[in-house]
């Protein structure tokens, strides 16, 4: 089995995100984790709902996979509303927000993925109707050109944002809710974990949930991607030999975990390849290394390096930033340079 990258900023392909999707609660109560959001939000939800209003706008941030998304959709389903997405490398223009904006009803969300990647016209654009519930749309150009004032009905903006900084403060201020989600503590990872493997039609045994919980940088979504990969180990394990159709009670075994977290390329801290490629370019270099040369080195885009491995790598202590570029801590050299490979 080749090896696959294990840490990706978004699911694969549409099956990747069907199962994901089937895998997320479906009410705030069923939701696991980030306590003191969920009690903001059912808060929130709970007065405007009495109200008559729509939800203040909402802004979460966040590493990826924490749970963004299933809020939002939550959110939605609490409120009883309808929910439309897209995200912010999709709207190029401020007239793609229009169809949208105007297609919403009273109380609806309009959910927006990757919120710091719009453009500024277009945030600029969102202001009247956030505050306001008015767009001016240009008609024509030149000579000929007019605006004409569109109403919108009252909505809920919901963000979704691995960079709240890259908004303007003029935006962040127009969200009434602003969010941020941090990474899971193993003993709840563990708890989604046999949550979704009874989804999934298989269980884990005690030791196979306490080192699969601990190599998933306290993520969910990676959480239950590997979770799948290694039931495929355990079913393909447990039929050899058995007839067609032959189906036990599958029970994921540490052996299952640690063959599954083995040809997936992830270690004994949770480090995938591309982590590792990382620190053995910071490794090969006496200076401090920029974000380019690395991501030219390993073959990554600069995104993904700063959006998802990088800060798992800095929050672990294994890499320092500086204002010349990263470099590797004395914790990095104490784990990995003993070994004398650090990308086997």
């Amino acid at each position: 089995m080749e090896e696959e990258y294990a840490f990706e900023p978004d699911p694969l392909c549409e099956d990747e995100l069907g199962a994901e999707k089937s895998l997320r609660p479906g009410s705030l109560e069923e939701f696991i984790g980030q306590k003191r959001v969920v009690e903001n939000l059912r808060i929130a939800i709970d007065t405007a709902r009495n109200r008559g209003e729509a939800l203040d706008h909402v802004l979460f941030s966040g590493m990826p996979g924490l749970g963004k998304t299933t809020l939002a959709y939550l959110i939605a389903s609490e409120l009883r509303v309808d929910i439309r997405c897209t995200s912010g490398p999709a709207i190029e223009k401020p007239r793609d927000i229009v169809g949208l904006l105007t297609g919403l009803q009273k109380g609806d969300i309009l959910f927006i993925d990757e919120i710091h990647r719009l453009t500024k016209s277009a945030e600029e654009f969102l202001y009247s109707a956030m505050e306001d519930q008015k767009v001016d749309v240009v008609l024509d150009r030149g000579a000929d050109a007019r605006a004409v004032r569109l109403t919108v009905e009252p909505f809920t903006l919901v963000g979704a944002t691995t960079r709240e900084g890259y908004l303007s403060a003029a935006f962040r201020s127009r969200f009434g809710i602003l969010e941020k989600l941090e990474p899971y503590p193993p003993a709840e990872v563990l708890v989604i974990l046999q949550r979704s493997a009874g989804i999934l039609g298989c269980s884990l045994d005690d030791e196979a949930a306490l080192l699969l919980a601990r190599r998933c940088r306290g993520t969910p979504r990676y959480a239950n991607r590997f979770l799948r990969r290694i039931r495929d180990i355990g079913q393909y394990r447990s039929r050899r030999g058995k007839p067609p159709g032959f189906d036990s009670g599958l029970v994921l075994s540490r052996s299952h975990v640690a063959e599954g977290l083995d040809r997936l390329g992830v270690d004994e801290n949770g480090l995938d390849r591309v982590d590792r490629s990382i620190l053995s370019v910071l490794f090969q270099s006496a200076d401090a290394v920029g974000l380019k040369t690395i991501a030219v080195s390993v073959g990554e885009e600069e995104r993904t390096i700063e959006d998802v491995h990088e800060p798992f790598l800095i929050q672990s202590g294994l890499i320092v930033k500086t204002p010349r570029g990263r470099r590797p801590s004395s914790k990095a050299h104490d784990l990995y340079m003993a070994k004398g490979s650090i990308c086997s």
